[in-house]
């Protein structure tokens, strides 16, 4: 029991949990082996276990809460905007489009904002906060993942995308088509941050990248759809996972993961 709690002091194990497992093993040595120790056990670890699973459950829910936040988006250009502009989105002018991309921001916003304060409050969870440094080795891997994407994009756009949109935008609608992207990161990053949650505490393996996984198999697979191209959604699928191994290698700081994030998704 000792030993336990000496290695939870060292930071290799949760305090709480040092104290719950050293209590089993003491008690599992003094106990014979039958139907009373194994019911004692029993109604010790369930709690726990059932604890952890709503947990995850609800976790996993702000994920599909945050994508269903993107979802919105939809309801706006294709159901309300276009009773409001009296034309559908194809034919809006660059003041409309404008709009759009600031009503969907401050919608965003909004959902952005909500999920954080429930995961604090209920959850104790605060998606922003760092978890661990990072080593060398795991910012070399990251960038390196980055400059991946971005040759990936430059294939994709057969030139800088950035580039690319400025000169086709101009620059008001690049402003604020640029500021969009962001918001809409910050939506990507908060599935990345919950999922992962989720998954951990489901699979009580961490070096697993569940944040991306789910994303994948959301945003990324609408992308699938959108896109029209198999090989690009594929590819947009397989961003998804990496902007996950992104968060775990910058041990989930939001002040490093989020912007590798961006620029990798943007640029």
């Amino acid at each position: 029991m000792q030993n336990l709690l000496r290695q939870a002091d060292r930071g290799g194990i949760d305090f709480s949990d040092a104290k719950r497992y050293a209590f089993l093993a003491e008690r599992r040595t003094r106990a014979d082996i039958g139907p009373c120790a194994l019911i004692r056990t029993f109604l010790l670890e369930e709690p726990t276990v059932k604890m952890e699973t709503k947990s995850a459950i609800a976790f996993l829910t702000l994920a599909l809460l945050a994508f269903c936040g993107l979802g919105l988006e939809i309801a706006l250009a294709f159901g309300i905007e276009p009773v409001i502009y009296g034309v559908e989105m194809r034919d809006w002018s660059s003041f409309q489009n404008i709009l759009h991309w600031v009503f969907t921001c401050v919608i965003w916003t909004i959902v952005i904002v909500a999920l954080i304060i429930f995961s604090n409050r209920k959850l104790k969870f605060d998606p922003f906060k760092k978890e661990r440094s990072s080593m060398t080795w795991q910012w070399m891997v990251s960038l390196l993942i980055v400059i991946i994407m971005l040759g990936i994009s430059y294939w994709d756009w057969k030139g800088f995308k950035v580039l690319k949109e400025f000169k086709y935008h101009g620059m008001p609608r690049f402003v604020f088509q640029y500021l969009y992207y962001i918001v809409e990161t910050g939506l990507v990053y908060l599935m990345i941050a919950f999922s992962q949650k989720a998954g951990e505490l489901l699979f009580k393996v961490k070096r697993i990248p569940y944040g991306g996984i789910f994303t994948a198999l959301t945003w990324g697979l609408v992308h699938i759809l959108t896109k029209g191209d198999v090989l690009i959604g594929l590819l947009c699928l397989l961003s998804s996972i990496l902007f996950g191994v992104i968060y775990l290698l910058m041990g989930k700081d939001a002040r490093k993961a989020f912007p590798l994030i961006l620029i990798a998704f943007v640029f």
